[in-house]
């Protein structure tokens, strides 16, 4: 029934197998990918037709995890996967960055890749699978697609390359790198490091490629058993003379334009050209799809003339060298009630950053495939149509701004103190303001001058640049801090970011065949020079973390307990925390570990909230004294809270030195007291006294009270006798006859006349031995 197809290979450690002819045997090409226990099924459909007048390439990829894969329910209300998540639209640009430029020029034909999560085990992240899978079902679909490419994540620990580390080797380690690439080039690369060298990056890329030509083999393999007949294509060039005639026409007018040095400007002039050209082919009488194919001609020439000045006469757009850098100014505190912000501006390229600092219950919940995390790290990228000067959709964040606000995280996180260190949920708001070239490595920059300004620790400031290149056969150039007409008309953008000790981000997306080994090492070395140069200019604003917080961020302290009084600090049913919260407040977070964390923009709400806490779990000490407050009145004394969460009792003879007839008189429940720690009995009951404490000020006082006279002799009473031999009480065995009860009024026989009973006085001398421990007197 089913005619399938495999190829299996061992990498990594682990066997990856490729399979296709058993599910979705309707798409155009489908591939179930398997590496170890982990299975993703990439499905490729493709139109047979193009829609009249459209000129674009439609290519649309759908990344997506199933739940189910992990053996997990999704949260929510609705409990079924839903729009994509952030992570689910970077791997979908993950799969689209290296497979678009493969297709070739003119191929208009809409293509829809799905690539779906089915198991998941947990130990490798599934998106190097995915991209496999979508370069093995496009191989095999038919569609002119000019790959395969092969897809591999790199790690790097103790000097060692690793090859698809797991997620715990990935965490531990000091780089997470992932590249794309064919047989013969490198077509993409995405990574965060921990500010290694550019030797260290491009030896990791190199690797990467190495080993990716195993799986493009594998997909050959593939591909030779299971293969549709490939379509059949008429993209030759029919416009040659046409193409001509415009450059004759307009040629003069494009060159010009570009050596305008202002944006706005530059337009201008390149819509009067191109109006130029439209008028010529209304009086040639061409048709819409004859129209519009001689627009892409005119982009054709705009770019032959950008690209042979600067390969040929190194002559750029805005008149710079290869290698030189836009005016910058930067400057921080640029917002007063922010926790911190920035304006960055690099020629007609600016950011405003702000920064926030927030508690842990600001930390970001993400629910995905290895369960529920929280990230106490985000950066929200936002760019309006109003930065490029035109009318357009404004609303939730697009793909593009999903990934260009990734791309500055990455770029960001490995410079971010311990959690330990500071314990803080950051956020980071980019608005792009103007663009004309990488508005992503202006938020790195703004970015991290907005978290000096509002004083997280970084280990060291940030800057990031973009690069391009012109490549016309074996002749290349590569560019610093390229413009968004060089990003449009050249072959790659190149953005590297890091500090003055090494790369904290590398990504690349070219629009050729790929690069070889000679042109990455130029860019790379070329863009050191650049961070440099950048990173000067914004220690003129900022070179060092500021030394205080914002007066408007909260203040965070933390404080370490024992395990074992977690329970006294939460109270049954949370109780205690939040009466904690409720009359200091602060807020009080406290995990399994015994850390908390009490935060509050008013000091003296982190430092009550500190000392209620800390009383709770301190050990009470015999006699130092502390603020209490009297929680119960009985007969005998006020029970009275201190240190938080411990109650002792103040007798009423340790009220005060005078004798205290009632103690409603004198203390009510509520009231703040000052009370000296007596005793601690075995089973931790505490004697306090408040006689002894000076209430206004709280110091000890000199203990006046006269000592009490010991006890007269009370006689010999003679020895205790053994058993029932107790006179005429008898014996306390179960079958003593106690004969009728006496009236207690009368009680002397052999026990002797004992006389009227004592009023006992606080002068009388020590209590007995059997009296309770919190009856006897501090000189017992």
């Amino acid at each position: 029934m089913f005619n399938v197809k495999t190829v299996e290979i061992e990498w990594g450690g682990k066997t990856l197998k490729l399979e296709t002819g058993r599910v979705a045997r309707q798409a155009d090409g489908a591939v179930l990918a398997t590496y170890g226990e982990t299975v993703v099924l990439c499905a490729v459909t493709a139109a047979k037709s193009v829609k009249d007048g459209q000129d674009f390439f439609p290519l649309t990829v759908h990344y997506q995890e199933k739940f189910s894969a992990a053996g997990r329910i999704p949260g929510g209300f609705f409990k079924r996967e839903r729009g994509a998540t952030e992570k689910e639209t970077l791997v979908s640009r993950l799969i689209d960055r290296p497979v678009r430029p493969l297709f070739p020029e003119g191929f208009y034909n809409e293509i829809n890749v799905i690539a779906q999560v089915l198991s998941f085990d947990g130990e490798t992240e599934p998106d190097i699978l995915a991209m496999i899978a979508a370069s093995a079902a496009l191989t095999i679909s038919g569609v002119p697609f000019m790959g395969p490419i092969g897809a591999v994540r790199v790690g790097y620990k103790d000097g060692e390359y690793q090859l698809n580390p797991s997620l715990d080797e990935v965490k531990s380690g000091e780089l997470d790198l992932v590249v794309a690439a064919t047989d013969a080039a490198v077509m993409m690369v995405e990574s965060e490091a921990k500010e290694l060298s550019e030797e260290v990056m491009l030896g990791a890329v190199m690797f990467a490629h190495e080993e990716s030509r195993k799986v493009i083999g594998a997909i050959i393999q593939l591909a030779e058993k299971a293969a549709k007949e490939p379509w059949e294509l008429n993209l030759g060039d029919g416009n040659a003379e046409l193409k001509a005639k415009l450059k004759e026409l307009i040629g003069a007018d494009i060159a010009a334009a570009y050596k305008l040095t202002n944006k706005s400007e530059r337009s201008n002039a390149l819509n009067s050209a191109r109006d130029k050209a439209k008028e010529y082919f209304a009086a040639q009488g061409l048709d819409a799809q004859s129209v519009m194919a001689g627009i892409k001609l005119v982009k054709k020439i705009e770019a032959d003339i950008v690209r042979t000045a600067i390969l040929k006469e190194g002559q750029r757009i805005d008149g710079r060298t290869t290698t030189q850098i836009r005016p910058i100014e930067a400057m921080v505190g640029f917002l007063p009630r922010t926790h911190g912000s920035a304006l960055f501006t690099r020629g007609e390229t600016q950011a405003i950053c702000t920064t926030t600092l927030g508690t842990k219950d600001a930390e970001q919940m993400i629910d995905g495939l290895t369960g529920l995390s929280y990230e106490s790290f985000m950066l929200h990228y936002n760019f309006p149509p109003y930065s490029v000067g035109e009318v357009g959709r404004f609303g939730a964040p697009g793909r593009r701004e999903v990934g260009h606000g990734k791309l500055a995280w990455r770029a960001l996180h490995p410079v971010l103190p311990a959690k330990e260190d500071f314990p803080y949920t950051i956020r980071v708001l980019s608005d792009i303001t103007e663009s004309n070239g990488s508005s992503s490595m202006a938020t790195v920059c703004g970015g991290s001058l907005s978290m000096m300004d509002a004083g997280v620790p970084l280990k060291r400031p940030v800057s990031g640049i973009a690069m391009g290149l012109i490549l016309e056969g074996e002749d290349f150039t590569v560019l610093s801090d390229i413009l968004g007409d060089e990003d449009h008309l050249g072959d790659m953008d190149f953005k590297v970011a890091g500090t003055s000790e090494g790369i904290t981000t590398m990504q690349m997306d070219i629009k050729v065949a790929g690069i070889t080994k000679e042109i990455f090492e130029a860019a790379l070395h070329q863009a050191k020079e650049g961070r440099a140069h950048i990173l000067g200019e914004m220690n003129k604003a900022l070179d060092s973390t500021r030394s205080e917080l914002s007066a408007h961020a909260p203040r965070i302290e933390t404080i370490q307990i024992d395990k074992s009084k977690i329970r006294d600090v939460i109270g049954t049913g949370g109780k205690v925390i939040r009466e904690i919260v409720a009359e200091t407040g602060a807020k009080v977070d406290i995990d399994d570990e015994g850390v908390i964390k009490i935060s509050s923009s008013d000091i003296a709400q982190i430092e009550a909230a500190k000392a209620w806490i800390l009383g709770i779990v301190e050990e009470a000490e015999v006699g130092k004294i502390y603020n209490g407050k009297v929680v119960n009145l009985v007969d005998f004394g006020a029970f009275v809270n201190f240190m938080g969460g411990k109650d002792g009792l103040v007798h009423v003879s340790e009220i005060r030195n005078e004798r205290v007839e009632k103690v409603a008189d004198v203390l009510k429940e509520g009231q703040e007291v000052k009370v000296k720690v007596l005793e601690i009995d075995p089973r931790g009951k505490v004697r306090l006294s408040m006689r002894v404490v000076d209430q206004e000020t709280g110091e000890e006082l000199e203990d006046t009270r006269p000592a009490r006279e010991p006890r007269g002799d009370r006689g010999d009473r003679g020895p205790r006798r053994e058993g029932g031999d107790r006179g005429d009480r008898g014996g306390r065995g179960g079958d003593r006859d106690r004969g009728p009860r006496r009236d207690r009024g009368d009680r002397g026989g052999e026990r002797g006349e004992r006389g009227p009973r004592r009023e006992r006085n606080d002068d009388d001398g020590p209590a007995p031995e059997f009296a309770p421990a919190f009856l006897k007197r501090d000189d017992d």
